[in-house]
């Protein structure tokens, strides 16, 4: 295998793991604080339907953080197997955030296990809830540790370069760099919208399988709020986003928006086909681009053509970004269009049909976290490290990546298929009607 063949495979095995593994990281970092909530409103209601909910919820999520080990082990061995140069060059300044990763993510894997362990042991909810706290602060931290390492490669400090070497590393420095805040705060709050509504589909879905139990409603209910208030948290970090790609990444801005001249009054382009510098069939919004760019209508935005072709991201980026905004604003708007209706007592949604859009929502959801860091990656090339290593230079020589792409898609396909099996069968074989009946009947039994 030739050199370039090694970096082909390379990156698609990269993308094949973060691909697979983002499914996975993100449930794990949106439903502790999903399940956090569920329990307390049960507690501040003193309503079994929302305890049961946060029990029911934990189950399944046990099933998805044995996965997303699998997974992210997986990255960290391909890191060193596929990436060597680039974990000789920068090794020492993620080395910190890798290692606060794993700290937080035992961290929450201790008190989960407690948490789980303890159901049947606390006559105090409120204390059986505060094991969650933890959790929740651990998954959420352990996506953060892990996005700051994202964010030094695309804004990468806290070092000197000395022929070409990264010397005098300052790790706290290399973790807060510019990309951090807005990268940071993108992903934990993506994670939990994209968490509400996939358990908001799976209420949806089982109301349309002709369950009509209050349990699904109040489920519904609850992951449609918490979507909503999510959404438009994202829509809120997104806009700041752009604005910081503005300033440090101009040319990833410019692809995704076929910007090819630097210009004030520019406008934002939705879709559409691109023929040489022309955009055909695209949906045009004036002004649009200056003020994601800098908050300003009349703002200067720099065009493609101002830097070096050799340095330019791949523009099929413009369809990542406009297919995850797309889904973006369509949940905001089905969600808002529900707790609105909900909130007037409109019956339409109780319909199928609205249901089979809130079953929808749920891997579309998922559809717009994969564009998101497709987009954050292809969009950083052609650079491993931005402005200091390119792709090609990080990469292994090895003839033998072929070989383990074809391994790891196997591992990744049995774990799909496997993990899919066993959570269907976990909740087929015990419903909730059951659930609610034999707790009912232990009670029963108790007072007897």
């Amino acid at each position: 295998m030739v050199n370039g063949d090694a970096v082909f495979y390379s990156r698609l095995l990269t993308e094949l793991t973060l691909s697979f593994h983002i499914i996975y990281a993100t449930i794990g970092v949106g439903v502790p604080l999903m399940i956090m909530i569920a329990q307390w409103v049960g507690i501040r209601k003193n309503d079994e339907h929302y305890i049961l909910l946060a029990r029911r919820w934990a189950r399944g999520f046990v099933i998805t953080v044995a996965v997303g080990v699998v997974t992210g082990t997986a990255i960290g061995l391909q890191l060193s197997l596929l990436w060597p140069n680039f974990m000789e060059l920068a090794g020492n300044a993620i080395a910190l955030p890798l290692f606060m990763e794993t700290f937080a993510f035992f961290f929450e894997a201790i008190f989960l296990g407690i948490y789980l362990y303890t159901w049947d042991r606390f006559e105090d909810q409120r204390k059986h809830f505060l094991l969650l706290i933890p959790v929740a602060i651990g998954a959420s931290f352990s996506a953060v540790f892990i996005t700051m390492v994202n964010a030094f490669m695309s804004s990468p400090r806290g070092f000197d370069l000395v022929s070409g070497e990264l010397v005098n590393i300052n790790p706290v420095l290399a973790m807060f760099t510019p990309a951090m805040p807005t990268k940071v705060s993108h992903v934990v709050v993506t994670a939990y919208m994209t968490a509400a509504f996939v358990l908001a589909a799976i209420a949806a879905f089982r109301m349309l399988r002709g369950s009509d139990h209050i349990y699904h409603k109040k489920a519904l209910f609850l992951t449609m709020k918490l979507g909503l208030i999510f959404a438009i948290a994202t829509a809120i970090i997104g806009d700041f986003s752009g604005k910081y790609l503005a300033v440090y990444q101009p040319e990833k801005l410019a692809a995704a928006e076929w910007h090819f001249e630097t210009e004030g009054d520019a406008s934002l382009v939705l879709f559409g086909l691109l023929e040489g510098e022309e955009v055909r069939y695209g949906l045009e919004l004036p002004y649009a681009l200056s003020i994601l760019a800098h908050g300003n209508p009349r703002s200067e935005v720099i065009g493609l053509n101002d830097f070096p072709a050799d340095e330019l991201p791949p523009l099929y980026i413009h369809y990542l970004f406009d297919l995850m905004v797309t889904i973006g604003m369509a949940l905001t708007l089905l969600s808002l269009i529900y707790v609105a209706a909900k909130w007037r007592g409109w019956k339409f949604i109780e319909s199928r049909w609205f249901r089979w859009l809130i079953v929808l929502g749920g891997p579309l959801s998922l559809v717009a976290i994969e564009m998101g860091w497709w987009f954050t990656e292809v969009g950083r090339q052609p650079w491993v490290l931005r402005g200091i290593m390119r792709t090609e230079e990080a990469a292994t020589t090895s003839g033998q990546v072929d070989l383990m792409l074809i391994l790891f898609a196997g591992l990744y396909l049995i774990l799909g298929i496997g993990s899919i099996v066993v959570l269907t069968r976990m909740f087929r074989r015990n419903p909730v009607e059951q659930e609610l009946a034999d707790r009912e009947a232990e009670r029963g039994g108790g007072r007897a």
